[in-house]
């Protein structure tokens, strides 16, 4: 079975509809496309069936939605996906505990193996939601806060601790600094945000930041909380507190401006999706597969470089047919232009491109069902 071309969903899913169970009455009915994003239009088949996924706390916003929508159209379809973190998500994919996975970082050898192993086959990477990770922080009298990428490594190093730091007086030449102490809150779980953050950090900010990128916090001691939630809440709660996390939880904490070339950028789906643009793929994957090396160190104009590119991680191949009937059906729909505008809707993600999509799409139709 191809995997389903969805065009404009007949019914807009209501902002009530955005629960992870949420199910609709309506069968799938292919509209048409605007400017050819997302193939040509054409009826589709509903599908049927249950699956589970695990994985990314980044995705849950958007998650949400792609499941109401998703279930909205296919209503004798059920999907589930617990945010229980990237290192959670691929453990459960590799164990067949879950029939897709969501990571923000690629496997590494091991787990591709023993992923490979579960699916009899090849694993794979598709990037299906990319958003900029936000420089959160809580400092009152500050509301435009401006770190280089040294500053910022200093800071989360434990190397920079107040506020009116030289470093930080640099690059924010016009701010009333206090000289209150700084407290960085970092992810105390294995997590796919803290690989990408520390990916940043390593690629941009030299000798300032001198440990290896790491899914796991590098430095003992340190003030941390669970998921993306967790460390959004530390922020939150306390007074001169940073953190990092998914763009869309941001919520009314304020957010840095990053230096990239001469300029302090502000994050934003479309700067997040000129990096991704840039970058080159990953060397040595299997066919198919679509992990991207991001550009950190870029100095381009309008790039916001701390960027998370969230992966949906499938099978080549599922011996269960309904399951990988769904599966690929379900994948399709966040390719697609109505899935990927319900993300950025639901979690101000940046749309993939289409030429992102039709190598998508291509990676659906190679998955083999019920073989």
């Amino acid at each position: 079975m191809k995997p389903i071309r969805y065009g404009r969903l007949a019914a807009i899913v209501t902002a009530g509809a955005l629960a992870l169970s949420a199910c609709g009455n309506d069968p799938v009915s292919a509209g048409s496309n605007d400017g050819g994003n997302g193939g040509a239009s054409q009826e589709q088949a509903a599908v049927a069936g249950e699956i589970a996924g695990a994985g990314a706390s980044s995705q849950e916003a958007a998650m949400q939605a792609w499941i109401a929508g998703f279930q909205s159209a296919n209503p004798d379809a059920t999907i589930t996906y617990e945010a229980s973190g990237s290192g959670a998500g691929r453990t459960q994919f590799g164990e067949g505990a879950v029939a897709f996975a969501g990571s923000d970082a690629v496997m590494d050898d091991e787990e591709q193996a023993t992923a490979n192993e579960r699916c009899g086959g090849e694993a794979i990477h598709l990037p299906l939601y990319i958003s900029p990770i936000a420089v959160i922080y809580n400092l009152d009298g500050v509301e435009d806060l401006q770190l280089s990428p040294a500053t910022l490594a200093g800071i989360f190093n434990g190397k920079i601790t107040t506020w009116n730091a030289p470093e930080i007086a640099a690059d924010n030449p016009d701010a009333s600094l206090p000289s209150g102490p700084i407290r960085p809150v970092n992810r105390s779980d294995e997590s796919g945000t803290t690989e990408n953050f520390t990916e940043y950090l390593a690629a941009a900010a030299g000798a300032a930041w001198p440990h290896e990128p790491s899914g796991d916090w590098p430095i003992q001691g340190t003030q941390s909380a669970q998921g993306t939630s967790g460390v959004v809440q530390t922020v939150e709660g306390g007074q001169g507190t940073i953190g990092y996390a998914d763009a869309s939880k941001a919520g009314d904490l304020g957010v840095a401006k990053i230096k990239v070339g001469e300029n302090y950028v502000e994050y934003s789906a479309a700067a997040a999706a000129k990096v991704v643009d840039e970058s080159a793929r990953v060397e040595g994957r299997p066919e198919h597969d679509l992990a991207i090396e991001l550009q950190r160190d870029t100095t381009a104009e309008g790039t916001y470089p701390i960027v998370l590119v969230s992966y949906t991680i499938v099978c080549l191949n599922y011996d269960d047919a309904a399951q990988g009937d769904v599966v690929k059906a379900f994948v399709g729909y966040l390719a697609s232009a109505e899935g990927q505008a319900q993300a950025e809707q639901a979690a101000g993600s940046a749309p993939i491109s289409d030429a992102l999509r039709s190598e998508v799409e291509s990676a659906l139709d190679a998955i083999s069902v019920g073989s």
